[in-house]
């Protein structure tokens, strides 16, 4: 029997439900005094709070990385709740396509803020005057193979008031497209995450103004109160981004999707083998091949500069399989060095993030396989 099953702390705890509920509920009054106090403090470093109180932590026998997590979503948290304010003019928004996964995220957040939301899909158009004509803003969360489509259909119907925005993963065109369809305000959005989110926490949203940008500035500070950090860029800059930030990305995750399943790996079993960083790549792949292949295989295909930028991956890589099969061992190694150069500065961000990461994916997997046992043997309990 483990160490831990051996604790009277932990024995009373499982034996008594109630017992834990009421520690449970004494740690969440905690963390909420916590929240309270932390607020009102000028400066509190979060490195300065991780070391503070390393000999208590040994004494109590909670483990680093659990001080660690509470520290860190307490600054989190913190982030959104300082410029939380409420909605002064409540707006009529509607979302056109506003049931698929990234509609219903923005219907959702809109709701909340206090906003009078509405959704018009496909099927709906006999009621695109009144959802259309009326509206504050008319946020397009189509597919974005259809985005320019449904701006040409969209604009007739929009007022000179109406702010016109969308949330296609590509600008140029977009943003381009509403200017000259719609004499109101324009505003290109793209939001930097997928429909898994619950609030712009801690998320990116690129902001691409079109004209009137002032218009839809009570859209931005929405984002903003709901933690969203915000992105200024020209559509020409974007687009310039996206191709390493999605194109080289996605398509680099579906070659390794495509030629381990034509390896025949089990993945399944390889996770058994796996380091963390393993599994949050395997998990990386997996989230793209989960979702609509229509969608990914569109942005790949969205422009000519993100299909010759894959192509000079595929060169680069291509070259590198010629040293590896040459067996050419100072001439990777100078590849190497070059890349490391690159890289190099961003090396002590990335190793902090990266631990991150890893640690709490551990702390996951640690207790995914603690609750197995205790399933598996309830005698021990």
């Amino acid at each position: 029997m483990s160490a831990y099953n051996d604790s009277p702390h932990l024995v009373v705890t499982m034996n008594t439900p109630e017992k834990l509920q009421q520690l449970d509920q004494t740690l969440i009054k905690l963390l909420g005094d916590r929240l309270s106090l932390l607020a009102t403090l000028e400066t509190t470093p979060r490195q300065k709070q991780l070391v503070s109180y390393q000999p208590q932590l040994a004494q109590a026998g909670v483990p680093d990385h659990i001080w660690s997590s509470i520290v860190t979503s307490c600054m989190a948290a913190l982030a959104k709740a300082s410029s939380l304010h409420p909605v002064i003019e409540p707006r009529r928004i509607t979302v056109v396509g506003g049931c698929g996964l990234m509609g219903r995220f923005f219907v959702d957040r809109l709701s909340a803020a206090g906003h009078h939301v509405s959704v018009l899909e496909y099927d709906g158009w006999d009621d695109a005057d009144g959802l259309l004509g009326n509206a504050d803003l008319v946020l397009l969360c189509v597919p974005l193979k259809a985005t320019v489509a449904v701006i040409r259909k969209v604009a007739p119907y929009l007022a000179p008031t109406t702010t016109l925005a969308d949330i296609a993963s590509t600008k140029v065109t977009v943003v381009q497209t509403m200017m000259e369809c719609h004499t109101g305000p324009v505003l290109g959005l793209h939001p930097m995450f997928g429909p898994g989110a619950s609030s712009f926490l801690g998320q990116k949203v690129v902001i691409c103004p079109g004209r009137n940008p002032s218009a839809s500035q009570w859209l931005l500070d929405l984002m903003e109160a709901d933690g969203g950090k915000l992105i200024s860029s020209t559509p020409e800059e974007h687009d310039r981004m996206m191709v390493a930030v999605q194109a080289i990305r996605f398509f680099a995750n579906l070659t390794l999707g495509a030629f381990l399943a034509e390896e025949g790996i089990d993945i399944e079993r390889s996770l058994e083998f796996a380091s963390p960083l393993y599994r949050i790549e395997i998990n990386t792949v997996s989230r793209l091949l989960a979702q609509s292949a229509a969608l990914y295989i569109d942005i790949l295909l969205a422009s000519d500069e993100r299909c010759e930028a894959i192509q000079r991956l595929v060169e680069t890589s291509d070259r590198l399989a010629k040293l590896l099969a040459q067996g050419d061992r100072a001439a990777l190694i100078a590849e190497f060095e070059t890349a490391h150069r690159a890289f190099g500065q961003e090396a002590p961000r990335a190793l902090e993030e990266s631990n991150h990461v890893i640690n709490q994916l551990s702390t996951l997997l640690a207790a995914n396989e603690c609750e197995a046992k205790v399933k598996a043997e309830p005698v021990c309990r």
